[in-house]
């Protein structure tokens, strides 16, 4: 009788151990689904996340240098009208004949005001493009991207600035010729124009000095080492 008493609890001991086993495992199997879950769940996020960031830096500098590119053919336009907006004033100022002063003059004006909207287009596409480039360096983490993006932001403010001084030189180079007059078969300017003519030189020097600085970012840009740089590719 107590052997089949100890047998029998020696059975339930051993059945409830194994049972407590059993539960054990399945107990932490459940806690290691669970981490492994949460791991999954936060890797997915992770990556989502790297890849929207890579979306967006892609964008960002596309757009960015498709409407630097207008900028840039706006800004080709408007120099075309001045430079021949200029011509037509220096010979219309040499001429002696009044009805070929009259032309030049009326030509001068013409271009002058051709230049001027392509210049403020192309400065307002400027400032649009240094706001993409800008926006776009905060979707990398890439010292050397991030350089090559603050080297265009600040060709892109360049441009605007040089533009814009363009877009007054044409406004002013227009008033000039619209105070041409003509004595005795010659073309002269009014006394009001000698208050035009100053505010013209002065900001021809200044288009001057900025074009330099102009220049020496677009040879930055050109000169600048970012081997395997593409911007279609994982910047982080």
């Amino acid at each position: 009788m107590t052997k089949t008493f100890d047998r029998n609890m020696f059975i339930k001991t051993a059945a409830a151990m194994i049972g407590v086993v059993i539960v054990t495992y399945f107990l932490a199997d459940i806690s290691h689904q669970s981490k492994i879950r949460e791991l999954t769940t936060k890797h997915n996020i992770e990556v989502e996340t790297i890849q929207e960031k890579n979306k967006k830096f892609t964008n960002g500098f596309l757009e960015s240098s498709v409407v630097l590119d207008s900028a840039r053919e706006d800004r080709a336009f408007g120099n075309y009208y001045f430079e021949l907006a200029s011509l037509f004033y220096n010979i219309a100022l040499s001429e002696k004949n009044s009805s070929k002063i009259m032309s030049y003059k009326n030509k001068t004006i013409d271009n002058c005001s051709e230049a001027m909207p392509k210049y403020l287009a192309s400065h307002m596409n400027f400032i649009k493009s240094s706001e993409f480039f800008n926006s776009t360096i905060q979707y990398t983490v890439k010292p050397n991207y991030i350089k090559l993006l603050k080297l265009y932001v600040n060709l892109t403010e360049s441009g605007a600035r040089l533009t814009l001084l363009r877009y007054n030189a044409s406004k002013y180079l227009k008033c000039l010729a619209e105070n041409i007059t003509i004595v005795n078969n010659s073309a002269i300017l009014t006394e009001n124009a000698t208050e035009l003519m100053e505010m013209f030189n002065e900001t021809m020097m200044m288009y001057g000095s900025e074009l330099n600085n102009f220049e020496q970012q677009e040879q930055e840009i050109e000169e600048y080492d970012i081997e395997g740089f593409n911007p279609i590719r994982e910047p982080t």
